[in-house]
C-alpha cells in the first residue's frame, strides 16, 4: 500500500489527505455565495474559536542563544562560504525580501540554474523535513548539502573552516560561544540556530485567530472558511500552514503528463528512497508566505496564486473552484504573511 507521512516514522495511507478533506467537509457548513458583495452577516459569523482550528498562530521562536543567531547570520551572508568567495546562503535566500528569491530556478554556480525553486528560510524550522524532496532532516543537514552541491557553494567543510581561521573577528566570536572554536559542527549550528530564529510572527491572520475581528478583510474570513470546506487544509494545517508530510502531486490527475518535458527532480522523494511509492511525492509547503514567494510548485512552472489555487484544486482535490472563491481563497493567503523583527515582511527601508 501507497503511503503518506506525516512525520518521521508515522506513515499513513496515501489517501489520508482525501479521507481527511472529507471529515473536514462534512464538519464544516458550506459558505455559497450568489452575490459579488460579501454579505457582513457571514463575515462576521466566521470567527474562530482556536480550540478547534486546523490552522493554529505562530509562535516566536525560544531558548535560542542570541550570540549564535547573531553569529549564525553573519555566516548566513558570508560569501566565502562559496568555493570561489561568490556565495552566501543569502544570495538564493534573500531576508530583506521573502526568504527566497523570484527566480523559477535561482542561478547556480558556472551558468547553470538550481534544479528546483527555492523554498523561504522563513518558518523552515517547523518543516519535519527539508526540501521539497525531503533529503534533508533539519536545518545542519541542510547546509550540508548546500556546501557540497556542485550548483551552489561546491566546496569542502576544510576549506570553509581554513577560510574562517583567517578571520581574527570569528575566531574571537566562534570562541566565546564554542569551546571548540571554527569547526564545521559549529557552523552548521550557528546558521541553523539563526535559521530557527526566523519566524514570521504577528500576521494579520494570526491576530485574526487570537481574537481581532477585524483584523483581515471580511473577504479573508470567507477564504479561510472555504480553505477548510473546499479541503485545502487537509495538507495545509498547523501553524506552519503545512510543511509537515508529504503527498503526491496529482492525487486526482497527472500534474506531469499535462506539463510535459519531465526532469529527474519531478520524481520528488524517489530520487531519495528509490521507492516506487515515492514517485512524484513531494513535502507540502507551508503557505505561510505563499502571497509573497511566486512562482510556485518544486518547478517553479505557475506565476499566480489564483492559478496555484486552482491547480491544486484540481490535481489535489478533484475539485473544480469557481473563480470567485478562489478570490476569496486568496484573499485569505495574503493575511498569512508576518513579520520580521517588527517590520511587515518585505519592508523597504
Amino acid at each position: 500500500m501507497n503511503h503518506t507521512v506525516l512525520n518521521e516514522g508515522i506513515k499513513l495511507p496515501d489517501a489520508f489527505p482525501v479521507i481527511l478533506y472529507l471529515l473536514v467537509s462534512l464538519s464544516v457548513s458550506p459558505v455559497v455565495f450568489s452575490d459579488e458583495v460579501l454579505p457582513e452577516s457571514i463575515a462576521l459569523s466566521l470567527q474562530p474559536d482556536l480550540r478547534h482550528e486546523p490552522i493554529q498562530p505562530l509562535r516566536q521562536a525560544e531558548g535560542l542563544n542570541p550570540h549564535k543567531i547573531s553569529l549564525g547570520e553573519r555566516l548566513f551572508h558570508d560569501l566565502r562560504l562559496g568555493r570561489d568567495n561568490d556565495m552566501a546562503c543569502s544570495s538564493c535566500h534573500n531576508i530583506k525580501d521573502n526568504g527566497a528569491d523570484h527566480y523559477a530556478h535561482a542561478p547556480g554556480r558556472d551558468g547553470t540554474t538550481l534544479d528546483v525553486n527555492t523554498l523561504t528560510v522563513f518558518n523552515s524550522s517547523l518543516n519535519h523535513r527539508q526540501f521539497w524532496d525531503g533529503h534533508a532532516r533539519n536545518l545542519e543537514d541542510q547546509i550540508d548539502t548546500v556546501v557540497a552541491n556542485t550548483k551552489e557553494f561546491a566546496t569542502t567543510w576544510p576549506t570553509i573552516i581554513g577560510k574562517l581561521k583567517q578571520d581574527t573577528g570569528y575566531v574571537h566570536s566562534f570562541t566565546e560561544i564554542y569551546p571548540a572554536g571554527i569547526t564545521a559542527d559549529n557552523i552548521r549550528n550557528a546558521i541553523a540556530t539563526f535559521g530557527r530564529s526566523l519566524r514570521t510572527i504577528n500576521s494579520p491572520f494570526d491576530r485574526f485567530l487570537l481574537g481581532d475581528a477585524d483584523a483581515i478583510s471580511p473577504a479573508a474570513k470567507v477564504g479561510y472558511r472555504l480553505f477548510k470546506t473546499y479541503g485545502c487544509v487537509a495538507c495545509h494545517q498547523g501553524s506552519n500552514v503545512g510543511g509537515n508530510l508529504f503527498v503526491k502531486l496529482g492525487v486526482f490527475k497527472d500534474y506531469f503528463a499535462l506539463r510535459r518535458n519531465p526532469t529527474r527532480a519531478d520524481l520528488g522523494r524517489f530520487n531519495v528512497t528509490g521507492k516506487a511509492r515515492d514517485r512524484h511525492v513531494f513535502r507540502v509547503p507551508s503557505l505561510r508566505l505563499a502571497a509573497l514567494t511566486p512562482p510556485y510548485f518544486h518547478d517553479g512552472s505557475v506565476t499566480t496564486l489564483a492559478e496555484a489555487v486552482s491547480i491544486m484544486a484540481e490535481h489535489q482535490l478533484g475539485r473544480t473552484i469557481p473563480g470567485q472563491d478562489i478570490l476569496y481563497i486568496v484573499a485569505f493567503l495574503e493575511s498569512l504573511p508576518g513579520e520580521y523583527r517588527g517590520q511587515p515582511l518585505g519592508y523597504k527601508p
